[in-house]
């Protein structure tokens, strides 16, 4: 597509699974690519099938390295896409929360830090955040991952508000159940929920490609997420049973009832 061909484009996570898939379709579609990742193989091995340039790190403090990874020039598209998928609830140890924090949220605030000023100079952005059906409901079993990936949603629907005017376009990717490492690691919980819809992840890259046709903020592989978005908002008493009923079904298949 046009708005792609040429532009310098940055994704994190990109290893493997939706990162990858993000990577690859950019890649195919004529961008300039950097694909990021904790683990410097995986980073390189996906760099590698594309023609991209590989950049080992943290999500966190990417930019820098990125840009200079492209020459010095700008970056045209970031996709926050690195995540981690952290269990368990208020028992959860601090460094669990803090690990979701950093990585689901902070992660993308600090590469708007260094974007965004950019991006007002020149009057053109876009900013593309890897959420999960979980920032728009919430997920069982999964209080530090519900509640950061709530946060993802915020952040990037307030980047989306404030600055739409000014030339800078975001997208929220809010999927259910995905076929990557993460789904794998869900385990009970994720076989229960998310294993029965799973899609794989160039599904997920089509739908971002398709919302960014259309200029679309929202972007849902499974589209009957806005049916449940909508009954959170409209019955949140019967949502909440439902989901209980979910939280029961889980604890009898873990043999807790």
């Amino acid at each position: 597509m046009a708005a792609v061909r040429d532009k310098a484009v940055v994704v994190t996570g990109a290893g493997g699974g939706i990162g990858a898939a993000l990577a690859r379709r950019f890649a195919a579609e004529g961008a300039r690519v950097v694909v990021n990742d904790l683990d410097e193989a995986k980073a390189r091995k996906t760099a590698d099938e594309i023609g991209a340039v590989a950049v080992a790190g943290d999500a966190s403090h990417i930019v820098p390295a990125a840009r200079e990874a492209l020459g010095g020039g700008g970056i045209d598209i970031f996709c926050a896409n690195a995540g981690v998928g952290t269990g368990g609830g208020p028992e959860a140890p601090e460094e669990d929360w803090a690990l979701a924090w950093d990585v689901n949220v902070m992660a993308h605030v600090r590469a708007a830090r260094e974007l965004v000023p950019e991006w007002l100079a020149r009057g053109s952005g876009r900013f593309i955040s890897t959420v999960s059906a979980a920032g728009l409901l919430t997920m069982v079993a999964a209080a530090p991952y519900s509640v950061t990936k709530h946060g993802a949603y915020a952040f990037a629907e307030w980047l989306s508000l404030t600055y739409r005017h000014r030339g800078i376009d975001v997208h929220a990717i809010c999927p259910q159940g995905v076929r990557t490492d993460m789904l794998a690691a869900t385990g009970t919980a994720g076989d229960l929920v998310l294993t029965p819809t799973a899609v794989e992840p160039e599904e997920v890259a089509e739908a971002l490609f398709a919302a960014m046709a259309e200029g679309r903020f929202l972007v849902l592989p499974h589209p009957e997420v806005a049916d449940y978005y909508t009954a959170r908002a409209a019955e949140p008493d019967r949502w909440l049973g439902g989901m209980n009923h979910l939280q029961q079904k889980l604890e009898q298949a873990e043999g807790r009832s």
